[in-house]
């Protein structure tokens, strides 16, 4: 299980890697056409208004990361455009020592099995689905002894147009995967996004690793395209794709992280948690073993905080963890 989990979160952090590369040449080039036009393109995302106040951050936490930039990164997998009522089946924390401009990038299970206020325990990619984005933060925030509050949501089904922006993606398909997304057999074809998007939610030939690789190949294959694109053609890229993005970062903020982009260092990549164990009830989950071990060495790999001890609400949901499932080693 745990070699398996490794291999899992090893796909999906190469391919964010790559999503931030993409990003840092949009923003490289916006910066380079003037600050004007950089402004106008950024106000095209879904801006949305969350009540940080609501925003749970534990009281012993707020002190301790002082110095450090928390993001959270979801992708939502719903059906249509929207981010209401979506599972985040994909969880980043990006976080940032502004001291040193270094990025640490911690991908979260989606199947972790965490305290979600209002809700008991539960799988955290379902917290999103309950309460937004604001609680997708606090369970992020009480469970793991964390201070965010911005946040950047993608919906997979954004696949579909940008790759269809692209004017289509070259991808090499096997047998088994062109019966699944309608093809007649194996072979190099050009996927629109339809097809595309279809080749990234295969789950049902091989693994959750493999449909994890899959991913990571459309968005290899999106970088490369982007990579031949002229300076016209990224920023009518960039105009179909920021709208497809919702985000409490203002513009503003957006732009005042500039100077520091060309020394952002993006040193380390981090599945979370380390150790775990499988649970069933009425579904799988993942069990933090323990939660409390969890955190303290997520504390030690993000902020150098060696011999962390957990805060008193990250103890007692590991407690609960530990008595609903048994699971204390």
């Amino acid at each position: 299980m745990k070699d398996y989990l490794k291999s899992n979160k090893g796909g999906f952090l190469k391919a964010l890697g790559i999503f931030f590369l993409v990003i840092l040449i949009l923003i490289l080039i916006a910066l380079g056409s003037g600050y004007a036009l950089l402004t106008s393109k950024l106000n095209n995302m879904q801006q949305v208004d969350i009540d940080e106040t609501a925003i749970t951050v534990n009281p012993e936490v707020e002190e301790k990361l002082d110095g450090y930039r928390n993001i959270a990164l979801f992708g939502v997998d719903s059906r249509d455009n929207s981010f209401d009522n979506a599972r985040s089946d994909a969880i980043i924390i990006v976080s940032i020592n502004e001291k040193t401009n270094d990025i640490k990038l911690t991908s979260v299970y989606r199947d972790t099995y965490v305290d979600i206020e209002g809700y008991g325990l539960d799988k955290i990619t379902h917290a999103y689905a309950y309460g937004g984005p604001e609680l997708a933060i606090s369970t992020l925030n009480r469970n793991l002894d964390l201070n965010i509050t911005e946040f950047v949501t993608v919906n997979f089904e954004t696949v579909k147009t940008v790759v269809d922006s692209l004017g289509g993606i070259k991808l090499e398909i096997t047998d088994a995967e062109a019966q699944q997304i309608g093809l007649s057999s194996g072979g190099t074809y050009t996927l629109d996004g339809e097809e595309a998007l279809a080749y990234a939610r295969i789950r049902k030939i091989d693994s959750d690793y493999q449909r994890t690789e899959r991913i990571r190949t459309v968005l290899d294959a999106v970088f490369e395209k982007v990579k031949t694109m002229e300076v016209s053609e990224i920023l009518d890229f960039v105009d179909i794709v920021l709208p497809l993005i919702s985000t409490n970062i203002s513009s503003n903020k957006i732009i005042a992280m500039l100077p520091s982009a060309p020394f952002f260092n993006i040193s380390d990549s981090i599945g979370w948690p380390y150790d775990v164990e499988g649970f069933s009830s009425d579904a799988w989950y993942a069990v933090p073993v323990t939660l409390e071990d969890n955190v303290s060495e997520l504390h030690r790999e993000l902020f150098g905080e060696d011999d962390y001890t957990p805060s008193e609400t990250v103890q007692e949901i590991s407690d609960d963890i530990i008595y609903q499932t048994g699971y204390d080693e």
